[in-house]
């Protein structure tokens, strides 16, 4: 994938945190079913999270800038070329003042020997051979700080882009649960902030922290060529300085960690809120969020001021340190030409270093600034790169397309953590083109069966056999083809009608959009639309109604032609008449198919050929409808209780 085309890629719309788990499922699927790389989440919250909400502590400095450093390895050449070209740069830069006080010391030989008396003519031309020299010195620096400069942009431009080019793929590569307890809010941070801050520390700081140490040594060895006692003097200054710089270093840190992790988790909030307006205003929660904003904002705010105050003060104090070091040189220096131990030219070069041997401090004063920001955002990035990731398939997959539908679930125990097990000890066997239905209360295991089935989580034990094979045997993409799904949380994005019911199938022509549309009942809607099939969705397809949504992802489902169909209360939010219409094509879909059905209304899963019913993660009974209810057990408690509780309605 090239450059321009990873930038180009465009990001999934943004869902409701209430559906996050949902939405994220149908993603996985769709996405293997197509072969087509997953785009960005979009923000929620932080890996903050995971610490019970309590912000990171900083780490060592030094480790996390080492840590970039040995990033930085693959680039080791460029990098050589670019300190190289820098320090051959300011060497020339460094020379300047010394050619310069040759013709300072020209014209003061001039100005001195007419005073006496000597009427000599002045060396124009020795003067004019300085001057170009000194042009072409300059000429040359230039022109190699351009290079180097152009050489880093590129260094730093294609360390950002592969960073972001991880990240994308570290987000395919981790697994469902890690949004379980990590949602999205940091994640765009992490690609957006963190890597810009490193983009803007390679391209600029790291150059210009070359820059500085050379010409400070630089300007050290050229001031020692001219006086040691006024070098010495110079010297002190710098030390003083730097140890300066350290030591605020040192208490800052931790508050420019602080501000990285509370960006993202502001950024968080205010995704959360914008996307979730409609329910914030229903439940009149806006005092709710704006108080919980404030909190943060606050927090950000602290952090902040601290980090910028610490990080401000260097840069006055190394100033006043080096106006006093300036003045002292200029006293003794002064001294020294009424002695007569140092001309003129000497004085003016001399000074002319002081001020060279500021400039650097006060420039790596402001740097410290920057690589504080960049060291805490290198540490999360490459803590975020280092999570944990699904399991790797297998070096030989099993052929997912020579396999039949049967599904078979042994043994299998569960809990989405190891401490509460939720699936205690579930099996089952399910033939080919069976339609089997799973019922139960709220919490039951439903929904976690389906996740266990496509393997967004793995089994504690037991195992789930598909075709006579273990569901690990399989190459995941592979795996996940054989499935279809529709789930009660829609997920669409912002492109036409027809976009989006292809998705399930993108090689797919307009007439089998068609088909599958009035299959899934949904044509006679669409024609009505403004534009038809070529109707843009917005971001979060609000320009249609809900049970609309639901009759385009039933298309999209219907379009991919799947072995195996999950149904998650697939007829939840559209009307009794349309249901009735959307059931009679879900059994035509379903015939030859293995099918999944997860209802909470039992009155839709009466013609299902083995109905499960469970009851805190165990299968409590089993059979078909009418079998259940003559049992009188608690199927038929179930069943019942849903016509009293519409009756007492």
């Amino acid at each position: 994938m090239s450059k321009k085309d990873y930038y180009k890629k465009k990001s999934a719309s943004k869902q409701s945190k209430n559906k996050q788990i949902n939405s994220e499922t149908l993603l996985q699927v769709e996405y293997a079913n197509n072969n087509i790389k997953k785009p960005t989440p979009q923000p929620h919250h932080g890996p903050g999270a995971r610490h019970g909400g309590v912000v990171d502590k900083p780490k060592n400095f030094k480790k996390s800038i080492g840590r970039l450093i040995q990033y930085l390895g693959a680039y080791k050449f460029r990098l050589f070329a670019v300190i190289i070209l820098a320090m051959l740069s300011m060497a020339f830069a460094v020379l300047g003042p010394r050619i310069l006080a040759m013709a300072t010391d020209e014209i003061t030989f001039w100005v001195r020997e007419r005073a006496s008396g000597v009427m000599i003519a002045m060396n124009f031309h020795k003067i004019g051979m300085i001057i170009l020299s000194l042009v072409g010195l300059y000429l040359v620096s230039a022109c190699l700080g351009a290079s180097q400069g152009f050489i880093m942009a590129r260094v730093a431009n294609d360390v950002t882009y592969k960073l972001r080019a991880q990240i994308e793929e570290k987000i395919h590569n981790l697994p469902i649960k890690f949004y379980d307890k990590v949602p999205y809010g940091e994640v765009l941070s992490r690609v957006t902030n963190d890597v810009d801050s490193i983009n803007q520390s390679l391209s600029q700081s790291v150059t210009q922290l070359v820059i500085s140490f050379t010409q400070i040594i630089g300007v050290v060895i050229m001031m020692l060529i001219i006086n040691w006692v006024l070098t010495l003097i110079t010297m002190t200054s710098i030390i003083l300085s730097f140890s300066l710089i350290a030591f605020v270093m040192r208490y800052s840190q931790k508050h420019f960690i602080k501000q990285q992790n509370f960006i993202g988790k502001v950024n968080a909030h205010v995704e959360e809120v914008y996307s979730n307006t409609t329910i914030v205003k229903a439940f009149n929660a806006q005092n709710q969020k704006s108080a919980q904003f404030e909190q943060l904002n606050s927090v950000l705010y602290n952090s902040s001021w601290k980090a910028n105050f610490l990080g401000g003060l260097v840069m006055p104090i190394t100033f006043i340190i080096s106006n006093f070091t300036y003045v002292v040189v200029c006293v003794i220096a002064g001294y020294l030409v009424i002695q007569g131990r140092m001309g003129v030219g000497e004085i003016q070069a001399f000074i002319q270093y002081t001020k060279q041997v500021n400039q650097p401090i006060t420039q790596i004063s402001n740097i410290t600034n920057i690589l504080q920001q960049t060291a805490a955002a290198s540490e999360r990035i490459f803590d975020f790169l280092e999570e944990d990731e699904e399991i790797p398939d297998p070096a030989n997959p099993i052929d997912a397309s020579a396999t039949d539908s049967s599904v078979e679930f042994n043994q299998v125990k569960f809990g989405y953590n190891s401490n509460k097990i939720i699936i205690k000890d579930f099996s089952v066997k399910v033939k080919p083109g069976q339609k089997i239905a799973i019922v139960g209360p709220t919490g039951a295991g439903k929904t976690t069966l389906v996740k266990l089935l496509m393997r967004f989580y793995d089994v504690n034990s037991g195992e789930i056999l598909i075709g006579g094979h273990n569901i690990k045997d399989f190459n995941r993409r592979d795996l996940h083809k054989m499935f279809g799904m529709v789930l009660q949380d829609t997920w669409l994005y912002n492109a036409s009608v027809e976009e989006n019911i292809k998705y399930g199938k993108l090689s797919a022509t307009h007439d089998d959009v068609v088909k599958a549309a009035k299959a899934a009942m949904v044509n006679h809607f669409v024609k009505a639309l403004p534009d038809g099939y070529n109707m843009e969705l917005n971001e979060e397809a609000s320009n249609i109604s809900q049970g609309q949504k639901q009759l385009l992802t039933i298309a999209r489902a219907i379009l991919a032609d799947p072995k195996i169909l999950i149904l998650d209360e697939a007829t939840s939010n559209v009307d009794t008449r349309t249901e009735i219409h959307i059931q009679k094509a879900m059994d035509n879909l379903m015939q030859g198919r293995t099918s999944f059905i997860i209802a909470h209304r039992l009155s839709t899963i009466k013609n299902a050929d083995v109905i499960l019913v469970l009851n805190e993660g165990d299968i409590v009974e089993q059979g078909t409808h009418d079998e259940l209810l003559s049992k009188g057990g608690f199927y038929a408690k179930l069943y019942n209780s849903q016509f009293d509780v519409e009756e007492s309605a």
